[in-house]
């Protein structure tokens, strides 16, 4: 499967056209960027790990019953994916208090939540992404009140595969960002990627193993990532 014409350049990665109109090519970038890419920095790497890591979580999932846009790895820094219509919304599920959810309450990061959050952002680059309820994704017809239900039910579903998967490599699934789309058929499928650069994950001792290594200067991120990957590894 060749590339072909570039569809769309992203801040983490670009993704092309093929030879079959429902499948495309998603090409990992050595790019770290932060603040809606108003910070960017090349990190040799970054582009391999965060492929390799989406692609091992993506093959569970698959092997799990969620649907995904994933069919397989093409190389190092390439996968094939299905083509999917995204839809703008944001879904971020909270574990533990951290980040701005943290800022926005007054609380200190690491608090288990009884249970956890879902919330939802708007995906809007111009508005900064910003925080919406159903109601406003009901009344900016970016979903109705099915498709909703739908999109929490599957990333709760989502939620336990993952931190099964995380908590058998010593790892806490702190929080994380989900991207669906429509496929051909009109199916929603779960899609973009799952990398340190769209979760949080802590070790038992609170080191922070995501891109908060780049947020706030903790590290070496290529190496950080290397390590998530061979935790990973350990499961095949």
């Amino acid at each position: 499967m060749a590339k072909q014409d570039l569809l769309y350049s992203g801040k983490a990665k670009d993704i092309y056209k093929t030879d079959d109109e429902d499948l495309i090519i998603a090409e990992y970038k050595d790019q770290a960027t932060m603040l809606n890419g108003a910070r960017k920095e090349t990190i040799t790497g970054k582009g391999r790990l965060n492929n390799l890591i989406s692609s091992f979580i993506f093959d569970k999932l698959n092997q799990s019953g969620v649907p995904t846009h994933f069919i397989k790895t093409l190389s190092d820094t390439e996968q094939l994916n299905k083509k999917v219509t995204i839809i703008p919304l944001e879904v971020v599920l909270r574990n533990y208090t951290a980040g701005s959810f943290s800022k926005r309450f007054g609380l200190e990061e690491g608090r288990l939540l009884e249970e956890p959050i879902l919330e939802f952002y708007y995906k809007s680059d111009a508005l900064d992404d910003p925080f919406i309820n159903d109601e406003h994704v009901v009344f900016l017809g970016i979903a109705d009140e099915a498709t909703i239900r739908h999109l929490k039910t599957e990333t709760r579903r989502i939620n336990r595969i993952l931190t099964g998967i995380f908590e058998a490599v010593g790892l806490k699934l702190i929080d994380y960002k989900l991207e669906f789309g429509y496929d051909k058929e009109g199916n929603i499928i779960l899609a973009d990627e799952f990398s340190p650069d769209n979760c949080r994950l802590w070790t038992d001792e609170g080191q922070h193993m995501d891109k908060d290594v780049f947020r706030r200067d903790l590290g070496d991120l290529t190496a950080v990532y290397q390590t998530v990957l061979e935790k990973l590894e350990t499961l095949k």
